[in-house]
């Protein structure tokens, strides 16, 4: 849930300062900033009191979720990233994005950008127009002119909703915008982050979030306003049954205080009202130097930093484009104190610490006070298994040979052949859906990602498949594509395929833990086109094809690999009534179990296709 993990990131031990040391230390200054409409934006400016004139780069985070403290003697306690930044006289700003806090103006969730909207629409460009790229271009504009002691460029970054911020400000190509780093940035509200993974609505985050964040505000003030109280009774499994079908969320919960529901109920596919707010396909010809930063067990935005980084590589035309993954939930990257650990599973290095000190502050450095030369790989991935870094000259790795994992009777999983054919049939009933994670939980878990499945092995309507014992080891390094051949009773289906390495029976640190590496959702009548759904034909085998956030694992040698694939992820993700439909104006009535029947080997072999290097 990314209003939890917002409380998280304004917690974390962002620095060494106490906050009289910040006021000893830096002067602050609050502008309203004027954009090209007159809309006044918010933004305090920290400006180090020792710099020289004209030393100090200027390092802007633009966020929905406050700039303050406010007023002139209220200052920040801290400043987030590596202390060699503070050392170096970086000048730390801050902005409320247009429409929230103490900025003017009307907010817009992933406000459309106008270049999407004028390719769409054929629409002449005017001069007042506006989005998150014209509003970063006037805030950088007026910083470089007005900020005492800056040396005229400019650095953006941020976390989640200011991720996507960044990545949307690098659109700006205002020429003192030098070096950019989104991380793990808000990217495709549909295809893969937060709200909608591969067109499966992920129930749990967005009424979690949206309670609070999604109310609107009369005028601009230093508080949000009030939310809908959420009381899940730290049981959201009954809660979200309780709740019933998607028809029952105005009525029952939101009654007209949340207009984004509206906006969500009314666009189901991927049609031109979120193609308009992508990011990837806004990546186009970028002039700053771009950082992209991810975890591989993010469970907000694990998919976002890994597609802008394809995209901008393909787009962007310049080769100043990173990217680096590490084994981290949502913000984990930036709490040198949280780097070592995430859940049961300890990295063996600091790996948050590895992040600021060698990645995150040369990278800044290099283009905000040096000559824009940065000597480091384009891909600076971490692999969870044998828990190293590895680096990539470009990725997904080049060299990397595809490899197929094909599902088989009798729940045995064969490396590079299916032998045999035959059928894995299991029930999928709404009514009493696959947990996302074993035990009752409240609040979304942020340790479902690689957490222990050895509680979804035992269900009925869970097909595992796994491999004998593997005689060396075996990097998965790269994109993940599931090919799902079945027969589905109904019109519509969901497919939740999970990639586990299963630890020795007995064998330290874990014991007989089963690791979720990577898991995914499909929503079946999205599986020829997320713009043109089309219902599933009972009477055929279908094709059901996907793609999973990309990996790198060593399953070592004596590990097992292996394979669930259930059609139920509650209530991570909404239950699928099994009908062709609008998801959102689903009722009760409408939910009904289906029969469901993998196709196993032969021509229509179900299989997980995946990269692997030496």
């Amino acid at each position: 849930m990314r209003y939890s993990c917002l409380v998280a990131l304004l917690a974390l031990p962002l620095s060494s300062f106490a906050q009289n040391d910040v006021k000893d230390l830096y002067q602050k200054y609050e502008y309203l900033i004027p954009m090209r409409d007159g809309t006044k934006l918010y933004t305090a400016v920290y400006v180090p009191k020792r710099a020289p004139v004209g030393s100090s780069p200027i390092l802007l985070e633009r966020t929905p979720y406050s700039a303050g403290p406010y007023g002139p003697n209220a200052y920040k306690s801290s400043f987030r990233g590596s202390q060699k930044m503070k050392d170096a006289n970086y000048i730390f700003a801050y902005q409320d994005v247009r429409g929230k806090y103490m900025s003017e103006g009307t907010f817009e969730n992933l406000r459309p950008q106008l270049q999407n909207t004028y390719q769409q629409s054929g629409m002449t460009p005017m001069p007042g127009d506006i989005d998150e790229s014209t509003d970063t271009y006037d805030a950088v504009e007026f910083l470089i002119n007005n900020v005492p002691k800056n040396n005229k460029r400019v650095g953006l970054y941020g976390i989640s909703y200011p991720g996507g911020y960044a990545a949307l400000g690098a659109m700006s190509r205002h020429p003192a915008l030098k070096a950019v780093s989104p991380q793990a940035p808000t990217a495709d509200w549909f295809l893969g982050d937060d709200m909608h993974h591969n067109g499966a609505f992920f129930l749990q985050d967005y009424i979690s979030f949206f309670s609070g964040f999604g109310v609107p505000r009369a005028t601009p003030g230093p508080t949000n306003p009030t939310g809908i109280r959420i009381d899940l009774a730290n049981d959201a499994y009954k809660y979200f049954l309780d709740l019933g079908g998607l028809a029952n969320v105005e009525e029952k919960l939101y009654k007209g205080a949340i207009p984004y529901w509206q906006d969500v109920v009314r666009n189901d596919t991927y049609n031109s009202f979120w193609q308009a707010r992508s990011v990837p396909s806004g990546l186009k010809n970028i002039k700053a130097a771009m950082l992209w930063v991810g975890g591989f067990f993010d469970a907000e935005d694990c998919w976002g930093p890994l597609a802008c980084y394809k995209s901008a590589e393909k787009q962007a035309n310049q080769p100043n484009n990173w990217i680096i993954m590490g084994p981290w939930y949502h913000g984990n990257w930036a709490s040198p104190a949280a780097g070592e650990k995430f859940h049961v599973h300890e990295w063996g290095s600091n790996t948050a610490t590895f992040f600021q000190e060698e990645v995150e502050f040369p990278f800044f450095d290099a283009f905000l006070r040096g000559d824009g030369k940065l000597v480091m790989p384009k891909a600076t991935m971490f692999d969870s298994g044998a828990k190293i870094w590895r680096r990539f000259n470009e990725w997904p790795p080049k060299s990397a040979k595809a490899q197929t994992l094909n599902f088989q009777p009798n729940g045995k999983l064969m490396i590079g052949s299916a032998p045999q054919t035959g059928t894995a049939t299991y029930v999928s009933d709404p009514s009493n859906p696959v947990p996302y994670q074993d035990g009752v939980l409240g609040r979304r878990s942020r340790t479902y990602m690689l957490d222990d499945q050895r509680f979804a092995q035992s269900r009925k309507d869970v097909v595992t498949f796994q491999t004998e014992p593997l005689q060396s080891d075996l990097t998965v390094a790269g994109e993940l594509k599931a090919d799902i051949y079945a027969k589905v009773s109904g019109t519509d289906c969901d497919f939740i395929v999970k990639l586990i390495d299963v630890n020795p029976t007995g064998a330290a640190p874990l014991g007989d833990f089963q690791m979720l590496v990577r898991g995914e959702v499909m929503r079946a009548k999205f599986r020829n086109s997320f713009s043109n759904p089309s219902p599933l034909d009972p009477n055929k085998i279908e094709h059901v094809p996907f793609t999973l956030p990309d990996t790198c694992h060593t399953f070592k040698k004596g590990h097992r690999i292996m394979i669930q694939v259930q059609s139920s992820w509650f209530p991570l993700v909404d239950r699928n009534p099994h009908k062709f439909m609008n998801i959102f104006t689903a009722h009760d009535a409408d939910f009904a179990a289906a029969s469901i029947s993998l196709q196993l080997g032969g021509s229509s072999a179900s299989r997980l296709n995946v990269q692997t290097i030496n």
